[in-house]
């Protein structure tokens, strides 16, 4: 697959760090049919091949319940990559929107997900879930804990859940987004539009206009956001090794 080798220099770089991987693992790669996932997705089954500690993979997705979802392109993915999928029926969105009529949906439909994608991967054995995490979204909830929770803090590397005795692993906490779009546009992935009414219209988003417009007129913010998570050592990012790959990514024109 094109530029595979490229994704795989991120995420085994990120694996090895934080020893995502142990040996016998079973690993379910949580798949939302976006860009990210799928990217990730093709990443842990090319590294399956050769990784020193072998280790499973299997995917799944939850299946929010909009109407018209049709998963079958991502079926076909997984039968080349040779990885057993799973589709989880739930009634999320009409939950959300239809019975809770939320205006802000978007935390309780990550909880709803993230407790149907867990509970899943742990009745199939799993013993971790990858998620598709990029080095853009590190930096953009790290500002988003900062402006509108008024703390420092992100999501881990690495998460361990002990009710559920399960780790949370996120490979491409070191690979750009745009790095994950010029693969998934290359390798013509099948990827789906978020069929949610909320997509796009997020703080999220709001987010990453601004560390857009920012990173313009202050070359290298993101690497420094970035790069200041890890000297603190904060949620279990830490310094390790030469970053510069990373750092001409954060100082490159867009």
């Amino acid at each position: 697959m094109e530029n595979i080798k490229r994704v795989l220099s991120y995420t085994r770089r990120a694996i090895d760090d934080y020893e995502m991987i142990q040996e016998g693992d079973k690993i379910a790669v949580g798949v939302s049919a976006g860009k990210d996932s799928l990217t990730l997705l093709c990443a842990m089954a090319a590294l399956r091949r050769f990784y020193p500690k072998k280790f499973e993979l299997c995917a799944i997705t939850v299946d929010m319940g909009f109407d018209g979802s049709d998963f079958s392109s991502i079926q076909k993915l997984c039968d080349e990559l040779d990885v057993p999928y799973t589709v989880v029926p739930t009634q999320i969105s009409k939950i959300i929107f239809d019975v809770r009529k939320e205006k802000n949906p978007c935390s309780l439909c990550a909880k709803m997900r993230r407790g149907a994608l867990h509970t899943a991967a742990k009745e199939l054995g799993c013993t971790s879930v990858a998620l598709g995490h990029h080095f853009d979204d590190v930096v953009e909830t790290f500002m988003l804990n900062l402006f509108y929770e008024g703390r420092l803090g992100c999501f881990q590397p690495v998460t361990y859940l002990s009710r559920m005795d399960i780790r949370l692993i996120r490979p491409m906490i070191y690979m750009p987004e745009k790095d994950v779009r010029y693969f998934a546009n290359n390798a013509e992935l099948p990827v789906m539009k978020s069929p949610c009414p909320a997509d796009g219209n997020t703080q999220r988003e709001e987010m990453k206009q601004l560390i857009r417009k920012l990173d313009r007129e202050n070359k290298g913010l993101r690497y420094r956001i970035f790069g200041a998570l890890q000297r603190g050592n904060i949620d279990g990012f830490k310094e390790v090794g030469n970053m510069q790959g990373i750092k001409n990514y954060a100082e490159d024109d867009e």
